[in-house]
């Protein structure tokens, strides 16, 4: 199909859902479907539309240079190559929104921050690292839930699991999955040598029960007694639930909570949005340029993104990206520098392999 073709498609689905719509016949639920995807084509119609517009205006200007008057072909010339130049980046603009979409972008996300290597640094990393999460989710308005802490004792995180909810969740933080390195001076190192050490991130769109069903059958229960903090009364009763899914033996524990209910419900909410994952994993396993595994085995050498205190940068190896900001970035407010920067690299290698 030609680029011109798949144009006409698009104007012909919108003026075909729009008919569709206007449809006495139509129940609510259909209605609201149909609704949205009309309003997801506006977009892509407007810039259709303007691209078509710009391409008709040329046609003109063409015709105007063949003019006998000097003046008015001088004039016309100068629009035409003006359009000409700005005419690419009109066709770019409208072939990036008719990239095929991720069907997660629009999802909450489950983000699971652990340490890797370097002990107690690399805690300590992880426990920095899901605060930044914490405070960038804040600058977005999203709804930002801790679900699951395993803490050292000095103040670093062994595994660390949160909800994090609003629009655009899943879309602007999947790039962030992978190995982080930090290289710094720990506070207890007294000869003031600097330490490497990482933490694997991994953010996983949150899967409803439509997306995942669970057979009970599939799961085996435990439920125990709580440890570790929490309060006076979490540990006095078996409200800690670990549920461990037989076919594929992942598991998860849940212990936050004091009602072995609520325990139940956050673990399964993890397992679902783990097994819908591994299904998009199994799914694009044939397309693995587009989409590597979420982390490694935590190794100094896998890493994405490097962040190097003693010289206050930031670097993402991905895409070649270093910013002088590392506390900005660690605050929170300077990570959309590298979201914005991978999620543009993404979309022109998109582009640069359609047909």
């Amino acid at each position: 199909m030609s680029f011109a073709e798949k144009l006409e498609k698009v104007i012909d689905r919108r003026r075909e859902l729009g008919e569709r719509m206007a449809s006495a016949d139509l129940d609510p639920k259909s209605f609201a479907k149909l609704s949205k995807e009309f309003a997801d084509l506006e977009p892509v119609v407007a810039a259709i539309e303007t691209l078509r517009a710009s391409q008709a205006e040329l046609a003109d200007l063409e015709a105007l240079r063949a003019e006998a008057d000097p003046e008015m072909k001088a004039m016309a010339e100068a629009e035409y190559f003006a359009l000409k130049a700005k005419l690419p980046e009109l066709e770019r603009d409208v072939q990036a929104m008719l990239l095929p979409k991720d069907a997660a972008d629009e999802k909450n996300a489950i983000l699971e921050v652990r340490a890797g290597t370097g002990g107690e640094e690399a805690a300590l990393f992880a426990a920095a690292l899901f605060r930044m999460y914490q405070r960038y989710a804040a600058l977005r308005g999203w709804r930002f839930e801790t679900m699951e802490l395993t803490e050292t004792g000095l103040g670093g995180y062994k595994e660390a699991i949160a909800n994090i909810s609003g629009a655009g969740v899943f879309a602007r933080l999947k790039f962030e999955s992978g190995v982080h390195r930090v290289q710094r001076v720990p506070e207890t190192e007294a000869s003031g040598r600097i330490h490497t050490s990482t933490a694997t991130v991994a953010v996983l769109p949150e899967a409803e029960e439509v997306d995942v069903r669970i057979d009970e059958k599939d799961l085996r229960i435990d439920v125990f007694r709580s440890s570790g903090p929490g309060g006076q009364s979490v540990n006095t009763t078996d409200s800690a639930v670990r549920i461990t899914h037989i076919p594929t033996g992942i598991v998860v524990s849940q212990q936050d909570e004091k009602s072995q209910h609520k325990n139940k419900a956050k673990a399964l909410k993890i397992l679902r949005a783990r097994l819908y994952e591994a299904e998009r994993e199994r799914q694009a396993a044939d397309r693995a340029a587009d989409r590597r595994g979420q982390v490694g085995t935590g190794d100094r050498s896998e890493r994405i993104r490097t962040y190097n205190f003693p010289q206050g940068r930031v670097s993402d190896h991905r895409i070649e990206l270093t910013v002088y900001e590392i506390e900005k970035v660690i605050e929170g407010e300077g990570l959309d520098r590298f979201i914005d920067a991978l999620i543009s690299e993404d979309r022109a290698a998109k582009l640069a392999a359609l047909p």
